[in-house]
């Protein structure tokens, strides 16, 4: 498989996986179903997450078959990847780390969004920004509790970050099994 082919599916796999993760990230965190952007994830989920779901209902705030469907996503994309290389285990290895390196990727720039546009527009809502808020307020949350309160400034995206930048780099690399 040639390298712009392994990009293309790295982009179309990841973006399904990252879908699926947003769907799950969503009813788990108790984010407004009523936002637009939330509004679109459930549509766009839904043909594939409404059947499974039959199967597979949530188990309170977690949505399973979202879950399952991201996994999937990222099984899908190793068995591309690597043209039957790989044991069942190692498939079912690889497609986990694949699904957690998508999520902490997407926490990570999310912060980033948040931080930078907490410099910019202050006071501003908008509905991206205000849902991203509410998907990262089970991350950041905790870590406001630990560390003292610094008057205005808030410190704890600054930790948040730290954490999930020492997360990507203790994930292996999709590539790894090539």
């Amino acid at each position: 498989m040639t390298q712009t082919l392994i990009l293309v599916a790295d982009l179309i796999m990841r973006l399904a996986t990252l879908l699926f993760l947003i769907r799950f990230l969503l009813q788990a965190s108790g984010a407004d179903f009523y936002n637009p952007i939330s509004q679109a994830v459930i549509k766009g989920s839904e043909p594939l997450a409404s059947p499974l779901r039959k199967f597979l209902p949530a188990i309170g705030k977690f949505d399973l078959a979202s879950a399952l469907l991201a996994l999937l996503m990222g099984l899908v994309f190793v068995v591309i990847i690597s043209m039957g290389k790989l044991s069942v285990s190692q498939y079912a290895v690889f497609g986990i780390v694949r699904t957690l390196s998508v999520l902490v990727d997407f926490y990570w720039w999310s912060m980033l969004i948040v931080v930078i546009a907490s410099f910019v527009s202050q006071g501003n809502s908008h509905p991206g920004l205000s849902l991203l808020d509410q998907l990262l307020d089970p991350l950041i949350r905790p870590i406001r509790n630990i560390l003292p309160s610094m008057g205005p400034l808030d410190f704890s995206p600054m930790v948040v970050i730290l954490l999930l930048s020492i997360a990507q780099r203790s994930l292996p690399n999709a590539y790894a099994f090539i």
